[in-house]
């Protein structure tokens, strides 16, 4: 999953409607609210928009036909493995009638051309746990685990006979990863936290 850093802004003119999408990352739904109440346009024919929160979600047409606009917009966060994100987007109407085909493409697309512009970052769900070597263990596990993406060895403190790392893992990889540490040692290394 990725998350955007800032908001972006796009917009587009369609058979003389005019779209325009802000996106944002937020941390809740409370956010969201603030988010929709300080960027929604009364003045606009429509405020459509859709959020995702991890496996929490939430869409709106806006007055638009059902699933033409809150759909495609949560279709296009998803499609770019986007989390803790809204997309507002609004459309004055320019007089020609665009269809239900029309509409999805239009606010998809334009929510789509937002998300693409925008910074983004990697996001990885991730669980600390400590690691007590002996030191005949120490070099090759720290090799080993420098290896793996998405591991981060974040503190190293030496003891009598030898060190305890506070290692962050990836959540979906680390069951794998810390059999493969007891492997490494033959069952020596005291792990806390798993």
């Amino acid at each position: 999953m990725y998350r955007i850093l800032a908001p972006s802004t796009q917009s587009q003119e369609i058979k003389r409607s005019r779209f325009l999408a802000v996106a944002a990352p937020i941390a809740d739904e409370e956010a969201a609210s603030a988010f929709l109440a300080a960027h929604a346009v009364p003045e606009a024919s429509h405020n459509c928009w859709a959020w995702r929160l991890g496996q929490n979600y939430r869409f709106s047409d806006d007055g638009e036909p059902s699933g033409t606009a809150g759909k495609p917009i949560l279709q296009a966060i998803d499609g770019q493995e986007l989390d803790s994100v809204i997309v507002l987007v609004t459309r004055w109407f320019g007089g020609t009638l665009l269809g239900s085909g029309g509409l999805m493409r239009a606010y998809g697309g334009t929510a789509a051309l937002c998300l693409q512009a925008a910074k983004k970052r990697r996001h990885v769900a991730t669980r600390q746990v400590s690691v007590a070597l002996a030191f005949a263990d120490l070099a090759l596990v720290k090799a080993r685990l420098s290896a793996i993406g998405d591991v981060t060895v974040a503190r190293e403190t030496f003891i009598a006979d030898g060190a305890v790392l506070d290692v962050v893992l990836p959540e979906a990889e680390a069951e794998a990863i810390l059999a493969m540490v007891s492997d490494l040692t033959r069952g020596r290394a005291a792990i806390a936290g798993a």
